[in-house]
């Protein structure tokens, strides 16, 4: 292989794509590096500069021209980090989320039509070679943070996320077909009727694979939303994967006008109940129980948003 193979790739591929053709209206009226930016903050809500600036690899007076032009546009808040003054934490704005969701819809619908054109027994080679292409130009590297994406479910993650939460708990809890049982139900109940106004899944996906899952319903009280089936495989932990999709599902929560989360955990799990905290979850009751052929100590937790901001 060659430079010049290499360099005609990346023409044809622009090409098919249209990331050239300014007239198909993908990005507008943004730019494309401005879209990614717009991207990173929607799947990274708890994002500062220099975080942007380090994994898009930009030079930071040009992410500040971008940023500056967000926030006169109505589309980013800028504040001091929590942890460091020193640092500028920023956010999507109501109006940023809604540009950043239209730019995604766009750009799901332009690879759709693309990859409709592909018969369906080519497109698992079409993947894999994708997923070749990524791993050869990546120079042995481990997968990065900005490598994982979050999105919604398509067809077959929902049966992705009954299969892996069952298999999981059983590998590193003993969890009996019980629990396989109640992931199921919770799931179907989702699959045959929910609002995606105020319900939504997140997949995150890394490599072109799912490796993490959480679920927004609501609660029988209302006003409340429940966070269930929080799940990363255990070859993605340490990206900070289960942090990301928590922020998101808080995001959306507050951003459709719930007044608290809750959830219900087990205190064996320890990695998921830090991250709960780190949001702001307060643990409200606990109570000892024989579930899934074990004996557990179930948790209640509670994130009140009226009185909490990111």
């Amino acid at each position: 292989m060659t430079v010049q193979d290499i360099r005609a790739f990346n023409r044809f591929y622009t090409n098919v794509i249209g990331a050239l053709d300014y007239s198909r209206h993908l990005y507008a009226p943004y730019t494309l590096t401005e879209s990614r930016v717009l991207y990173e903050l929607a799947h990274s809500p708890r994002t500062d500069a220099i975080d942007l600036r380090t994994e898009l690899s930009l030079d930071a007076g040009y992410l500040s021209r971008i940023l500056n032009k967000f926030e006169q546009d109505g589309m980013i808040e800028r504040t001091a980090s929590h942890a460091d003054p020193r640092r500028r934490h920023v956010t999507l704005t109501t109006r940023g989320r809604e540009t950043a969701t239209l730019l995604a819809e766009r750009a799901n619908e332009s690879v759709g039509a693309l990859l409709a054109t592909v018969p369906s027994p080519d497109r698992p080679r079409l993947s894999e070679a994708m997923r070749t292409v990524r791993e050869l130009l990546s120079d042995g590297r481990p997968p990065r943070r900005e490598d994982v994406v979050l999105r919604e479910p398509g067809p077959g993650d929902l049966g992705w996320v009954v299969q892996r939460n069952a298999a999981l708990y059983a590998a590193e809890y003993g969890f009996d077909a019980d629990y396989e049982g109640l992931v199921a139900r919770i799931v179907a109940d989702y699959a045959e009727d929910h609002d995606p106004e105020y319900e939504r899944v997140w997949i995150a996906e890394l490599d072109g694979r799912p490796v993490g899952c959480v679920m927004c319903v609501r609660d029988d009280a209302p006003g409340s939303a429940r966070l269930r089936l929080l799940l990363v495989e255990p070859d993605a932990r340490g990206l900070g994967i289960g942090d990301r999709l928590v922020g998101a599902l808080v995001d959306f929560a507050r951003g459709v006008g719930y007044r608290d989360i809750v959830l219900w955990t087990n205190d064996i799990l320890g990695a998921a109940r830090r991250i709960y905290q780190r949001h702001g979850f307060v643990l409200t009751a606990e109570k000892e129980h024989r579930s899934f052929g074990q004996d557990l100590n179930g948790q209640d937790w509670r994130l009140d948003l009226k009185s909490t901001s990111e």
